[in-house]
């Protein structure tokens, strides 16, 4: 791809937009930015406009990108009725991974999937990291994969984490690896449908040649519904049924099956809570045994490995009520396998902007689990709707009023569990900020009943 002189529009001037306007400027394009923010809302401009990048911000006008010969789109812009104009009148429009690939040496694997996406990757990185490959972490955990393309060689390895909204906008993007860990409604606000969705994940299948390889959850019936749609070399991996190559578990130990079978791992060597977790350790395993990386250093790692900050962590325990942050949970089946993942009665907080989900399943999952729900946020009519009569609700104005609640709610021996099944963006820049915003208010909880003895 000639990028000299061409005029780029980018799309988002967050991280993965400045990071393409680097890229593109060090080939020579004339690169102009839009973003639905204003100018003065937005970061480092100053220091991007000085290096000549133009912006025309605060809204998208039709006639930029009429006027583009490529328009590139960071991650969660959604289709917008302009760009997609743009694109039937001949125009290239493309997501930033898309961009990457066509100046990326190195091999890639490539993990999707509605949840688990963040936990697999980094695995899979640790993994070939302590396996003494040279690889490189990117995607929504790690820089964005255009970051990597000047720094990666042939041999280096690429793991990166691909969301529905980056593979949508590609065209050739290919992995040598791709992990598929489950299929459940997600983004449907961005996507409209279900199948919209799921085609949108799929592109990282269909773009495989024969001596790639994918893994797919064998439990998932869309998923490995998949197997025999592209010729290329299928793994399973299956909490539930022995697998003809790939991974599964029975009685408690992982075993690894390709020309014949032998013990891998114990569900005791899993650090993780939720047997969601193993499906992950399954995914990531196999994949970087894949890659080339010895038993000895996958168990090693796997043992060794605590998760990642916002998923199912503990933050503390007050007087005998345990306090767990679980802020990536944005949709509904992350919510119901966070639920999953523990024994003790739970004080669930849900609540934040709405994905277009359906709640409804909650209401099966609660059973026996949940005894109090607390809400906050844009989708919490709604989600009251959806559970009215199932357990008692309450709502908070605050995360410092919903940790409170959850404490006044609980008894010694229960949990205080924040799984939101919905994103941050009605309150929060991201699952990060709200997550941090729920352990500082669960620590000064702490400090206050501490102070009173």
């Amino acid at each position: 791809m000639e990028l000299k002189d061409k005029k780029v529009v980018v799309v988002g001037f967050a991280r993965t937009g400045q990071a393409v306007c680097d890229f593109l400027l060090n080939r020579g394009a004339v690169v102009t930015v839009t973003d639905k923010k204003p100018l003065d809302q937005l970061q480092n401009v100053p220091d991007y406009q000085e290096k000549g990048v133009k912006f025309d911000c605060g809204g998208h006008r039709p006639e930029l990108f009429l006027q583009a010969d490529l328009i590139v789109l960071s991650p969660g812009v959604p289709p917008l009725p302009d760009i997609l104009m743009a694109r039937d009148k001949g125009i290239k429009v493309i997501s930033e991974i898309e961009l990457a690939y066509e100046f990326l040496p190195g091999k890639i694997i490539g993990i999707t999937g509605s949840n688990g996406k963040s936990t697999t990757t980094t695995l899979v990185y640790e993994i070939l990291k302590n396996s003494g490959f040279k690889v490189h972490l990117t995607g929504n955990i790690g820089r964005p994969l255009i970051s990597f393309v000047s720094k990666s060689r042939p041999e280096h390895w690429i793991v990166t984490e691909l969301s529905s909204f980056q593979l949508e906008f590609t065209e050739k993007f290919r992995t040598d690896i791709s992990i598929f860990l489950n299929i459940s409604p997600n983004h449907l606000d961005w996507h409209k449908t279900l199948d919209n969705y799921i085609q949108a994940k799929k592109k990282l299948l269909w773009h495989q040649l024969p001596a790639d390889k994918v893994v797919l959850n064998r439990d998932d019936r869309v998923l490995w519904s998949w197997r025999k749609e592209k010729d290329v070399e299928v793994y399973g991996f299956s909490r539930r049924q022995r697998v003809s190559r790939g991974c599964y578990l029975k009685d408690s130990t992982i075993y690894l099956v390709e020309k014949g079978e032998k013990p891998l791992l114990k569900t005791t060597d899993i650090k993780l809570r939720g047997v969601h977790n193993q499906e992950n350790v399954m995914a990531a395993t196999l994949a970087a045994h894949l890659a080339g990386a010895p038993t000895s250093i996958i168990r090693k790692t796997v043992k060794a490995f605590r998760g990642l900050e916002h998923r199912l962590e503990e933050v503390a325990r007050i007087k005998g009520v345990l306090f767990v942050n679980d802020s990536k949970a944005t949709t509904v089946a992350a919510t119901i396998k966070a639920i999953q993942s523990f024994d003790q009665p739970i004080i669930l907080i849900l609540g934040g902007r709405d994905k277009g989900g359906d709640f409804s399943p909650f209401r099966r999952a609660f059973k026996g689990r949940v005894k109090k729900v607390l809400l906050i946020g844009e989708a919490k009519e709604k989600i009251k709707k959806a559970i009215e009569g199932v357990c008692p609700l309450e709502e908070a104005s605050s995360f410092r009023e919903l940790v409170r609640k959850g404490y006044e709610a609980a008894r010694p021996g229960d949990l205080v569990l924040l799984a939101p099944a919905c994103t941050s963006w009605d309150m929060f820049h991201n699952f990060e900020e709200r997550g941090r915003l729920f352990k500082k208010e669960v620590r000064r909880l702490e400090r206050m009943v501490k102070g009173r003895g």
